[in-house]
């Protein structure tokens, strides 16, 4: 119990840790003010025993139960107050500090791990850590102290008593001790279960269009339902294991105070306890563990909290790229690609590609699917780092900048445009949250977005749903556009940008790519001849290197990869030109 506390505390750290042990100082002060409430009970036995019940003694003993009712409640509320404070400033801390580790992990991790379990984490587990974990830690460690220091009082009115309470709290811990190692096995089980049931919840949600167009509702609803009933199984496993052990744990402190009466009962017989002190023994067996009971029930979720601190500790303790770097401006903006692998799952993907890209130059990388042209452009912005060899942006290392300072340099059109559950403007001035609306209609101008935002309910107001389900493929695009022309930054990676882009909307956005790229570095991955074909330099790319390399008058000119594709595109399934 104490080890899986101190882990606890130690999550939290810093400012939280100290709000929780500034907490048990209030405990310990809420125990010594519950304890109090026996020198009554004792001092009003004794006067009623002896015949001298005086308004004095009276008011006395009513004294020191109101110390003992006010002073407790007083402490409760502060107490209660600070752990609130410490519970929810970790949990948002921690959110935020996953946050901002998750930022700078390579990309790697996303791809070997589900959203569903990332969400689950981020949501169930830090809500539990929040919410669940402090209450039982907090009742936990307040039981203890409370019997502790009650305990601690007797021992001053007969230590033979004192020493019988004692013992039953040491057995109340190994009962304890033995739900805990029972608990080992199965919390792990109830965690997996909890971000399984995440994920087919995602999973469900997120591919509802191909569950219905595919009629595949039946075959997913089963998964979930089977996600749910593991669910429940866990749960009821869980309970059903800890139910013995916290009848178990109550039947010992019901037996140690039903010894505590009788041997007090003994002890009066034999003349060695004053009727007074047997009494208040009598009286006090049914209030020392009742702290005790309730934080033993609450002491069988501890090895959950044990566990969701591992899966919450798990993602911080991931190793994070370099960030270290300095805070560097490029001397231009010219990038090479210096001999550089780069392997994912033992799997070659980059094989010794060495590239030169002259600042404000086109340089349009095509090939088939699969050769490596989205990864080249990752290791450009590392997103991941190379395994050998070295990319340099202004003639530094991409490594040597900080992750911030080199992001400045790059803007970024992708294929797959995420748009946020936000109101247009907030979406363009994405990271420049202070940009004034005019910079944001200049940038949807410059994009050819401004004419469908204005036809849409509320303008530029307009909220749109996650992911932009509400807007087009090119209506998304251009956002993305006008969204990348705000950051004005001066390399530009245009990830198959047009892949998705009907005719109709095509012309406007090939208007709104010019303006964006126009006295840029630019990189472009495009499968459409015409976006390529004035590039200053085009790279084929196949199979992790560079097979073909120059101009489009060039690579024509020569047989290979490019001039067959270009001539006989309808057998050239699965690539991307």
């Amino acid at each position: 119990m104490l080890k899986i506390l101190l882990k606890f505390f130690d999550f939290c750290g810093g400012k939280n840790k100290r709000k929780f042990y500034h907490s048990i100082v209030f405990g310990i002060f809420m125990a010594l003010f519950e304890a109090l409430k026996i020198p009554a009970i004792v001092l009003m036995l004794d006067a009623v025993i002896d015949g001298r019940v005086t308004p004095a003694v009276t008011w006395q003993c009513l004294g020191i139960c109101l110390v003992s009712v006010i002073g407790g409640s007083v402490v409760r509320y502060f107490n209660t107050i600070i752990q609130c404070e410490a519970g929810y400033d970790t949990t948002a801390g921690k959110r935020i500090e996953i946050a901002e580790h998750l930022r700078y992990l390579p990309m790697g991790y996303f791809n070997k791990n589900s959203m569903g379990y990332i969400t689950s984490v981020t949501t169930n587990t830090m809500e539990s850590l929040g919410d669940v974990a402090t209450r039982v830690v907090m009742l936990t460690t307040q039981g203890v102290l409370t019997t502790l220091i009650v305990d601690i009082m007797l021992l001053f009115y007969d230590y033979r008593i004192g020493l019988v309470v004692l013992a039953g709290l040491l057995l109340f811990f190994l009962v304890n001790s033995r739900m805990q190692k029972k608990s080992e096995r199965i919390s792990p089980k109830k965690i997996a279960a909890d971000s399984t049931l995440v994920e087919q919840l995602l999973e469900y949600i997120q591919g509802i269009m191909e569950v219905r167009s595919y009629n595949l509702s039946g075959a997913q609803s089963r998964k979930l339902n089977a996600a749910i009933d593991e669910n429940v199984d866990t749960n009821f496993l869980l309970e059903k294991t800890f139910i013995p052990y916290m009848g178990l744990q109550s039947l010992v402190t019901k037996i140690t105070g039903v010894a505590m009466c009788l041997l007090s009962l003994w002890f009066y017989l034999q003349g060695t306890m004053e009727l007074m002190v047997c009494i208040a023994m009598i009286i006090c067996s049914f209030i020392v563990y009742s702290s005790l009971d309730s934080a033993g029930n609450y002491s069988a979720l501890l090895r959950t909290v044990d566990v969701s601190v591992d899966k919450a500790q798990e993602i911080l303790d991931l190793e994070q790229m370099d960030i270290s770097g300095k805070d560097l401006v490029p001397a231009d903006y010219s990038i090479d690609v210096d001999d550089i692998d780069f392997s994912y799952d033992k799997r070659k993907i980059i094989d010794g590609i060495t590239l030169h890209i002259p600042e404000r130059t086109t340089t349009a990388i095509v090939g088939p699917s699969g050769g490596g042209k989205t990864t080249l452009c990752h290791l450009i912005a590392r997103f991941w780092d190379v395994d050998g060899g070295q990319v340099r942006l202004g003639g530094s290392d991409v490594r040597e900048y900080s992750m911030d300072s080199l992001m400045r340099n790059f803007s970024f059109v992708f294929q797959d445009v995420y748009l946020f559950q936000d109101t247009v403007a907030n979406n363009i001035r994405f990271g420049q949250e202070d940009a004034p609306m005019e910079k944001v209609i200049e940038a949807a101008q410059k994009a050819c977005c401004h004419d469908f935002i204005m036809a849409l309910p509320d303008g530029y107001n307009t909220v749109i749903g996650e992911g932009g389900a509400s807007l087009s493929g090119g209506e998304k695009q251009r956002l993305s556009i006008a969204r990348a022309i705000m950051k004005d930054s001066p390399v530009i990676i245009l990830d198959e940008a047009t892949a998705n882009i009907d005719p109709e909307n095509e012309k406007d956005l090939v208007t709104a790519i010019e303006a964006l790229t126009r006295e840029k570095t630019i990189i472009m991955i495009a499968h459409r001849l015409k976006t390529v074909r004035n590039a200053d330099q085009i790279i084929v790319v196949d199979q992790g290197r560079i097979v073909q390399q120059g101009r489009h008058d060039e690579l024509m000119s020569q047989e290979g990869i490019y001039r067959r594709f270009v001539n006989a595109r309808e057998t050239a399934a699965g690539w991307k030109l």
